[in-house]
């Protein structure tokens, strides 16, 4: 199980290497017919979209009058989390002389509400289940905390981004 680090984020007065700019469009689609008179009258849809991707439909959790059926925010950041720690991972497994063959995970976040209505993110738990077929299965294991170190979105959060792994090794 490894924590969070945040020791590889840029620090105030280090000049920054690249930089890359990244940009999304959110359209609210729940008006109906009344905007937002009361707070149960409107929906909670909305459509997010990137130049030259398809749009993503999305809502507010269920729990706070969405669509169930919609990605909410809170998905979409444990989503992005996982993603990263993935990518990293793999990035660092080829390095070390890894092969990853499969790669899923399984994340989870506690996210909690303030009686003013205001929240944050706990933590939130990733749980890849790696299948590796050539490399060290010790280092494999330890690549968990190198691929966090250089995860963005983990450097980004100021919330523990804990790491469950299994690994199977392949004959």
């Amino acid at each position: 199980m490894h924590e969070k680090r945040n020791k590889n984020a840029p620090k105030r007065g280090i000049p920054v290497k690249n930089a890359h700019e990244f940009a999304v469009s959110v359209e609210w689609t729940g008006n109906r017919g009344e905007g937002t008179r009361s707070a149960r009258g409107f929906g909670r849809e909305h459509r997010v979209s990137a130049a030259g991707k398809p749009a993503l439909e999305a809502s507010s959790a269920r729990v706070f009058h969405g669509d169930a059926a919609r990605w909410n925010p809170e998905e979409e950041l444990i989503a992005a989390l996982s993603q990263c720690h993935m990518l990293s991972y793999l990035y660092v497994a080829t390095a070390a002389g890894v092969v990853v063959e499969e790669y899923q995970d399984e994340a989870s976040g506690t996210l909690v509400v303030d009686p003013d209505g205001a929240g944050r993110f706990r933590e939130v738990v990733l749980r890849p289940a790696v299948t590796i077929s050539a490399g060290d299965p010790e280092r494999a294991r330890a690549l968990h905390a190198e691929a966090n170190a250089l995860c963005f979105i983990a450097n980004s959060v100021n919330f523990p981004v804990r790491h469950e792994p299994q690994l199977v090794v392949r004959a």
